[in-house]
């Protein structure tokens, strides 16, 4: 199993040519602003959380507003991104370890991040990616479904698919590379529908339109 070297150069490239600029579209001023935003973003939109962000950005913008904030008040604010009982106490709880370990400031480095509460591999690599400019591959359901339908991997782990992924794409193609593949499974690959017939990538893709 598994894409030559010559597929995964002509997959880059026609992921490329197809969106030439990508970047998060979760609205953010702060790496902090973008950590919060990410936790929130889970089984959610990101238009329903640009939403909501920008209503607890406007009265918590900081690790201390945000980590001493009331937990009832954090509830009612993003009650619409869905779990909001669990992703309340880990934006609180994420929010107040920040202020209280890091002095406010947002550690660049991936070992740290994931130690915050609510914090996992793949959200510590969007914030290292969009943030603070370091190539990362973050594994959403998106890349996880579109990377096992195209043979870049036969994982099913998101942390082993993101080790695969980095053994295999030019390291200076991993950010561009996640988001593409976000972009493309959102508007080709689909999870129950794919659009086989209008895909760029049918060519080498190796399910060849299974699920």
């Amino acid at each position: 199993m598994g894409l030559t070297a010559s597929k995964i150069t002509a997959l880059l490239k026609i992921l490329r040519k197809r969106y030439p600029v990508v970047k998060t579209q979760l609205d953010h001023d702060t790496p902090f602003q973008l950590l919060i935003a990410t936790i929130l973003s889970a089984q959610c939109t990101d238009k329903q959380v640009n939403k909501v962000s920008k209503k607890l950005f406007e009265k918590y913008p900081d690790p201390k507003g945000l980590g001493h904030a009331a937990l009832g008040d954090i509830k009612r604010i993003i009650y619409s991104t869905g779990f909001y009982n669990n992703k309340a106490k880990n934006i609180k709880a994420c929010a107040l370890d920040i202020f209280n370990r890091y002095d406010s400031v947002v550690p660049e480095d991936i070992s740290k991040l994931v130690t915050l509460p609510g914090v996992g591999r793949k959200t510590a690599n969007v914030v290292l990616s969009a943030a603070f400019g370091h190539q990362a591959i973050v594994v959403d359901t998106h890349v996880l479904r579109i990377s096992k339908r195209l043979g870049l991997t036969d994982k099913t782990d998101p942390t082993k698919i993101e080790y695969e992924l980095m053994e295999i794409i030019p390291e200076n193609s991993w950010s561009d590379l996640s988001l593409q593949l976000i972009y493309f499974g959102r508007e080709i690959c689909d999870a129950k529908k794919p659009l086989c017939e209008a895909c760029p990538l049918f060519k080498i893709c190796l399910a060849k339109g299974k699920k």
